[in-house]
């Protein structure tokens, strides 16, 4: 692909995603596989939308002196200066006579001769004069808001919850890639395996120390993979394999997946089981179940049965206490997994969160009951709001007095983790810049003998 072409193709992303609201993780690997791109081309690419979305906010600041008169900029136009400019200021290996060039001969063939000569205009100020420095905004909330691109309600809602010094580090490395982590399939390879077999093909690979099945890959492609295309390995954030970890899993238990697409965290389970028990595994949406049995099938499972069904309505599919296990991970504002998906920054709101919890609250009461006497129940979700997290399970307790939170659950998890660093009175909340993972919460509650007896 020609670095114009590719380029094209990047402004094309970004207006979907920007003005269209569609999923950066989604549009970018269908883009990559229609285009069969090379594993550079496909590495820039992935750099300059994701790069561009993560510091848009703050893009949009710097180039403001040089757009500032102009009264109404088309949409595509935006998204072009700001592609053009991240090259200029954040990528050293790129010229700028290489973005200038490209921007204004895309901007001839989309649009008119006045558009090329703004863009020509504006990226040459841009590499004359240099940008607008945000480091000299006063006001700290509205700062941090410029320099690392978070919505300033985002950043008032998170120093109000945690300081100025959790929120500023958190917000700093939101900008920062996320290391790539899979999981082996260990009844079909073992760690040793893998890395010694990803070696061969200049994959780079080591392992993680949160859970024993994780690896982070230091180097290579591993999306193209056989071992990953063959179901050998599966690609899933460390945080995430956390989940299967702590579930205090053994053959023969059955175990229910309340809100299980895509499917990582469902396969994870049977792997612990050693594909000996029942996973039961609901979604919403029947395509999503369908995804979570496709994937079972690669990972060669056959303990997993995935349905579509609403999981609050769970109680006229299943008896009561039927499952050893229950793991619901939870639908939430998804404001922990901001490094890998950068756009959701821009497309949630306050009101959102609220909302969210509403369901949250919801899916837990109802499958509560479905729970057996000393079973275990982990809640989980991707973000780092309290009112998602501490808040949600605290009023779960309040209102469910058989359950309480699991005594062992601080001892079960990786050693790394058990210091105080995130525990709560009510689960472990894992934030980006100190574990270098996505923003995660997770507890795991038991149903107590004695109050059900009772009842």
């Amino acid at each position: 692909m020609t670095k114009f072409v590719l380029r094209e193709s990047a402004l094309n992303l970004l207006e979907r995603i920007g003005e269209q609201g569609g999923y950066s993780h989604v549009l970018l690997d269908q883009e990559m596989n229609k285009r069969r791109l090379s594993a550079k081309d496909g590495a820039l690419l992935t750099e300059i939308v994701y790069g561009t979305l993560q510091n848009k906010r703050k893009i949009q600041f710097q180039i403001q002196p040089y757009v500032a008169k102009q009264k109404k900029i088309k949409p595509w136009v935006k998204w072009l200066l700001y592609m053009s400019v991240y090259q200029m200021v954040y990528l050293e290996r790129i010229p700028d006579h290489a973005a200038i060039h490209e921007a204004v001969e895309i901007s001839k063939k989309r649009g008119h001769k006045g558009i090329s000569s703004l863009m020509n205009g504006v990226l040459r100020n841009v590499q004359r004069k240099g940008v607008q420095d945000p480091s000299t905004i006063e006001a700290k909330a509205v700062r941090i808001s410029i320099e690392t691109s978070h919505p300033e309600w985002l950043v008032s809602r998170w120093v109000e919850q945690y300081g100025w010094e959790v929120t500023e580090a958190m917000c700093h490395q939101n900008l920062k890639r996320l290391p790539m982590s899979v999981r082996v399939q260990p009844l079909r390879i073992s760690r040793d395996e893998a890395i010694t077999n990803l070696k061969e093909r200049h994959i780079t690979a080591i392992k993680s120390s949160v859970s024993e099945q994780g690896l982070l890959i230091e180097e290579g492609r591993i999306i193209d993979d056989r071992l990953f295309t063959e179901g050998f390995l599966t690609i899933q954030d460390q945080s995430s394999m956390l989940v299967g970890e702590m579930m205090d899993l053994k053959p023969g238990l059955t175990v229910l997946d309340a809100c299980s697409a895509p499917g990582g965290k469902t396969t994870h389970i049977a792997e612990k089981l050693e594909d000996q028990g029942s996973v039961i595994a609901y979604d919403l949406h029947g395509k999503k179940a369908k995804l979570v049995n496709d994937k079972a099938t690669l990972l060669q499972l056959q303990s997993i049965e995935a349905r579509q069904a609403d999981s609050r309505q769970l109680h006229d599919l299943h008896e009561r206490e039927t499952f050893d296990r229950i793991l619901l991970d939870a639908p939430c504002s998804g404001l922990g997994v901001l490094r890998g998906k950068p756009d959701i920054k821009y497309h949630k709101s306050e009101s959102d969160i609220f909302a969210l919890r509403k369901i949250q609250d919801e899916l837990l009461h109802s499958v509560a009951p479905l729970l057996k006497v000393e079973g275990k129940l982990v809640y989980s979700t991707c973000t780092v709001d309290r009112h998602e997290n501490e808040e949600a399970v605290k009023q779960f307790l309040t209102n469910h007095h058989e359950f309480e939170l699991d005594p062992t659950f601080a001892e079960d998890l990786p050693e790394e983790m058990q210091g105080s660093a995130g525990h709560t009175a009510y689960g472990i909340q894992l934030f980006p810049h100190q574990w270098d993972t996505d923003g995660f919460f997770l507890t795991r509650l038991v149903k107590k003998k004695e109050v059900s007896d009772r009842q």
